[in-house]
């Protein structure tokens, strides 16, 4: 996919992050991509490159044309994997136009192709030179990304049409491949070619990563074969979501594309395909994010959730490691494939996260009702009460019934939940939390896995497992409303910290309390009201903290920026208690704002933004280092759907729950294809009212 603009999150640990600066350009395949100029160029010494498995495999590609840079005239976002850069050969001296149109065609994916193409427009022949310069230093993404890239030595050949490189180690390598007859140095490829008036010249540069010594072949899609590209068809897959609001429809479609780019297929088992987190930095698995982003998708694709689930449960703690943070039953944060990856943070496989846990047993009770097989279903139970084993073990360290953490060495992250930068998590005064911390919105988390293995107990006949896991469910609901309400805000504090102490800042956090359901409707409408005041809400979505706290910094990354997952889910948590006076107003009133902020962006929700007011402030003011796109950005308008049709499945039960409360402005909202019991639905909602067609017999729609 090609990016525009910044393009790089916060860093997960200490140091700076290499920034991508305004006007780059991203092109994603999996865990392939590029970063580029506007004239497709990959500058050394910075954070430009191909990337290739948390490997940097080109650091330098810079074309030239007689000796100079071509002028760039345009870049066209052609697919989510491939661009386009409209280029001109600088005029001669003396000249105001150039007769010389240079086309550069790039395609990524398990590799890269670039086309490039001269064309002569004027009237008589022309000579050109053209010049590629390659290198490759081979560096670790984490430390591309915090701006330390020191650079590996590299062994290169130059054999005919082919240059090679690669680490002293054989660990990384790289070979590229050139048609119409380049000279070849250390430096990199030369043509020099005449091209007659009206006419044009073209070459085609293959690059192949190479990988503890293997080549391995790219795969670009524009050339598989037809089984393959049914296996890449998963676009005209799964589900169709139209609506007649032209901007949500262009939002729609943006993240559709981007979660199909984002995709990655779990080691050789195409059939587990799990969603990477974002782009440039974060094109792997993540825990956290790629189990809301599967959920999010649920209406889209429910198969992300299985592949998501079963890359995540093999990967599961097995045993107690602080290097890691790995403890049994825990779930991965993140996975790294790098030459490096022993530096980043524990190590390839690091597992400081407090959320991905009770997120997975929770997915696992939500993928069963929207059709998850019961043969996967009962695969994935041992991991999910592993899990929960891990809850009330290593999670809940003082056994007051909340989940907490505290990083295991000073390698790890301080603040482990979805705030985890080192500021994430303060006070109303701004005073940070001092671990073990208990956050909020982890315990909504955790309310709704007990409450998933309930049902899963009850549909697989064990009736004493489902009222115990009920029974916990209830417990932690009424210990969370006693220990986290502040009666004197009307709001939830966002954590308590080591000494039990409520840390009142008024956050975003509570949002997702609504959304797991472990809120009170007594508090629920006090909640409500409250996150609709102007300080939590900026015009174009929720503010992660009110501009009333002392931590409140609206450029900051968490403290009071506007995060679109995270209104999201505060949205769908409004629509869940849509009973209580003002829910739907105010989801309404967010996700227009919501979408306006996307417009300005080009229809893509970037991973965050400035959280200026937009009264003041229009467009909204980008993060300079936020993801984009990012996969639970990309996954927020599908939950935002979902909430506002009231869609909810059971399909082992075979009932369908629709009560829409769509927006006036969008009109009608049709899902075609969406799968159930055998079957493709068509749903066609407006306002309050809703069809549902292809319902298999016998089904119940309740509403």
């Amino acid at each position: 996919m090609t990016v525009f603009g910044p393009a790089q999150p916060a860093p997960l640990n200490a140091g700076d992050p290499q920034p991508i600066g305004q006007g780059q350009v991203t092109i994603v395949e999996g865990t392939t991509f590029s970063i580029c100029a506007p004239n497709g160029d990959m500058d050394p010494g910075g954070a430009q490159g191909l990337f290739f498995r948390d490997t940097r495999i080109i650091s330098r590609w810079q074309l030239r044309i007689d000796g100079q840079p071509p002028q760039p005239l345009s870049v066209a976002d052609t697919d989510t994997f491939a661009s386009r850069f409209m280029l001109r050969r600088a005029p001669a001296a003396g000249h105001a136009d150039s007769t010389l149109l240079v086309v550069r065609q790039r395609v990524v994916g398990e590799g890269m192709r670039e086309v490039i193409t001269l064309t002569n427009v004027g009237r008589e022949a022309t000579l050109v030179h053209l010049e590629l310069a390659v290198d490759a230093d081979f560096a670790d993404l984490f430390a591309v990304k915090e701006g330390h890239a020191a650079g590996t030595a590299t062994h290169a050949q130059a054999s005919g049409v082919n240059l090679v490189f690669s680490r002293p180690d054989n660990s990384r390598g790289l070979l590229v491949h050139a048609t119409g007859e380049p000279v070849s140095s250390h430096n990199g490829l030369s043509w020099q070619v005449v091209i007659p008036a009206r006419d044009e010249w073209r070459t085609e540069i293959i690059v192949h990563p190479v990988v503890e010594s293997r080549r391995i072949e790219p795969r670009f899609r524009e050339h598989l074969s037809p089984e393959e590209a049914e296996e890449h068809s998963w676009r005209r897959q799964v589900t169709s979501i139209r609506t007649q609001h032209e901007g949500l429809g262009l939002v729609l479609r943006r993240s559709v594309r981007d979660l199909d780019a984002l995709r990655i297929a779990a080691g050789e088992d195409s059939a587990h395909t799990f969603v990477a987190a974002g782009a440039p930095w974060f094109m792997t698995l993540f825990g956290r994010d790629s189990l809301l982003t599967s959920w999010m998708a649920l209406p889209l694709d429910p198969s992300l959730a299985v592949g998501t689930l079963y890359t995540l449960a093999s990967l599961q703690g097995r045993q107690v490691d602080p290097c890691n943070e790995e403890e049994p039953g825990r779930i991965l944060h993140e996975l790294r494939l790098g030459p490096q990856s022993t530096s980043a943070l524990g190590g390839a496989h690091y597992y400081g996260t407090i959320d991905a846990s009770p997120l997975f047993v929770a997915l696992l009770g939500e993928a069963w009702k929207w059709g998850a097989a019961e043969s996967d279903v009962r695969a994935l139970l041992p991991a999910a009460d592993a899990v929960l084993a891990w809850i009330d073990g290593f999670g809940d360290r003082d056994g007051d019934g909340f989940i907490e953490y505290q990083r295991a060495t000073d390698r790890g992250l301080f603040n482990q939940g979805w705030k985890d930068s080192w500021d994430g998590v303060n006070d109303a005064a701004g005073q940070l939390a001092e671990p073990p911390v208990a956050l909020a919105e982890v315990q909504g988390y955790a309310y709704a896995a007990w409450l998933a293995r309930a049902d899963l107990a009850d549909a697989f006949g064990e009736q004493a497992l489902a009222e115990s896991c009920r029974a916990r469910a209830d417990k932690l609901r009424s210990l969370f409303a006693e220990a986290f309400w502040l009666p004197d805000d009307g709001y939830f504090a966002i954590a308590l910290d080591g000494r039990k102490r409520r840390m009142d800042a008024m956050s975003s956090n509570p949002g997702h309390c609504l959304w797991t359901g472990i809120v009170t409707d007594e508090h629920a409408a006090q909640l409500i009201a409250r996150l609709s005041e102007p300080d939590m809400d900026s015009g174009y979505g929720l503010r992660t903290l009110s501009d009333r706290m002392g931590a409140y910094n609206p450029m900051s990354y968490h403290n009071g920026s506007v995060w679109p997952h995270d209104t999201a889910l505060c949205v769908a948590g409004l629509m869940r208690y849509a009973h209580i006076p003002g829910a739907v107003e105010l989801a309404h009133r967010l996700t227009d704002g919501l979408l306006r902020a996307a417009m300005s962006f080009g229809g893509r929700l970037p991973e965050l933004f400035c959280g200026f007011p937009a009264d003041r402030f229009r467009p909204p003011v980008p993060y300079p280092t936020s993801c984009s796109p990012q996969a639970w950005a990309s996954g927020a308008p599908l939950l935002i759907v979902r909430a506002f049709l009231g869609l909810d499945l059971d399909v082992p039960k075979r009932s369908l729950v629709l009560r829409p409360r769509l927006p006036q402005e969008w009109g009608t909202v049709t899902l075609d294809r969406l799968p159930f019991a055998g079957s493709l639905l068509r749903i066609a909602a407006s306002g309050t009212d809703a069809e549902v067609h292809g319902l298999p017999e016998p089904s119940t729609v309740i509403n």
